[in-house]
């Protein structure tokens, strides 16, 4: 088999993803950009969407998994008055009324949708049905049966409201669709609704000003986005940290139970640092931690 080509580069790019290209498509130029051998990404942000992309490279691909759980925020604003086939402006307009909430109404109507809620996502989304991706069936026409699925909304508030459109504010877990939100708003105020646009503000430890432009990575300019590159631990800020000893430190990079010093509960999971390197994420078994993911750095 052949090996894949690149450079073995290891850390987070923060990405400011801009409207009109998809969370793959940015993956792939931050790579090309740097060379890398190995990218992806910590949660997928539709191409209409703008804001935080974390694009792990290299061995913090292991960590992605964490920071999908992560709480992520999001800035939007929904246009009052129409239903569209994707629930955002780029889609045909399916249902249209002439209702308008008010302030009140909307601020009234919105603890229904925080806590733990259940959503069906949008028919134009990711989501697979039968192995299929559920925008390939609804571009052919075939109109998914999406079922729904739970979510947690810890945040969910008005920025401002006027007229035919209304700025909120929403902080949710992993699976959120912001569309879905907008599109259940608008049945429940009975005036139908639609997102008109979407900024991811955070992600887990991520904020907007980490964040690098998209342009920069676009002129290719490997000297500056390389001084942009985040640690893999910066990703584990929410794990205990453990400092593995010398001889830990060995046993743990060869997969085995290894000395650590630190105070993390019995069984927690928890991350590995040796000589100021995140070494792995682990279970901390009282002295010594486990390994689940070992960085080969």
């Amino acid at each position: 088999m052949a090996r894949k080509k690149g450079r073995d580069i290891s850390g987070w790019l923060i990405v400011d993803k801009p409207a009109g290209i998809g969370s793959t498509d940015v993956v792939g130029k931050v790579r090309w950009a740097l060379h890398a051998k190995k990218a992806g990404h910590a949660g997928t942000l539709d191409p209409d969407a703008t804001g935080i992309l974390a694009v792990a490279l290299g061995e913090a691909t292991k960590t992605v998994p964490l920071l999908t759980e992560a709480l992520k925020a999001y800035d939007f604003s929904v246009n009052w008055g129409s239903e569209t086939a994707t629930d955002d402006a780029s889609g045909e307009v399916m249902q249209t009324s002439s209702t308008r909430p008010t302030p009140d109404e909307i601020t009234a109507a919105l603890p229904a949708f925080t806590g733990d809620i259940t959503q069906v996502p949008p028919a134009f989304s990711a989501v697979k049905v039968e192995g299929e991706r559920a925008y390939d069936l609804a571009r052919e026409g075939a109109a998914p049966e999406l079922t729904a699925r739970p979510l947690y909304v810890d945040e969910l508030t008005l920025i401002e409201a006027r007229g035919d459109q209304a700025d909120l504010h929403m902080v949710c877990g992993k699976g959120g669709y912001v569309r879905s939100v907008a599109r259940d708003l608008g049945r429940a105020l009975g005036c139908l609704g639609h997102v008109s646009s979407l900024r991811r503000v955070w992600s887990g430890p991520f904020e907007i000003e980490d964040a690098v432009p998209f342009d920069l990575i676009d002129r290719a300019n490997q000297t500056e986005i390389e001084a942009r590159l985040l640690p893999i631990h910066a990703a584990l800020t929410d794990l205990p940290q453990m400092q593995a000893t010398d001889q830990g430190a060995v046993r743990i990079r060869n997969g085995n139970p290894g000395q650590v010093i630190g105070q993390a509960q019995y069984g927690e999971q928890v991350w590995v640092s040796h000589e100021d390197r995140a070494i792995c994420i682990g279970r901390y078994l009282g002295g010594e931690v486990q390994p689940d993911r070992v960085f080969n750095l």
